[in-house]
């Protein structure tokens, strides 16, 4: 007597690609959160004008960073419709 077939173990390729992406895009705000928090461990000298400048422009880089890498990160996305992913949200 054989039962129902058994679900492979291993994802598609394509499918754990998308997975991952959606993981990092998920992550993207948590990454942005620790690296502006990272000016406030920076040691306060007499010389604050310019380590407010070196903040400012440390903050706008990473910015600009947090931009690109949502901006690629979207790029190779694909849309829900044409993933084959097991979603249990579609069910609720």
């Amino acid at each position: 007597m054989s039962g129902p077939p058994k679900p492979d173990i291993f994802l598609e390729r394509a499918s754990y690609r998308q997975r991952r992406l959606r993981d990092a895009a998920r992550l993207l705000p948590i990454l942005g959160m620790i690296l502006w928090a990272i000016p406030l461990l920076w040691p306060h000298s007499e010389g604050a004008e310019n380590a407010n400048a070196a903040a400012t422009i440390y903050l706008f880089g990473v910015w600009v960073l947090l931009i690109l890498l949502a901006a690629i990160i979207s790029h190779l996305l694909r849309p829900d419709d044409e993933t084959t992913f097991d979603s249990k949200d579609d069910a609720a």
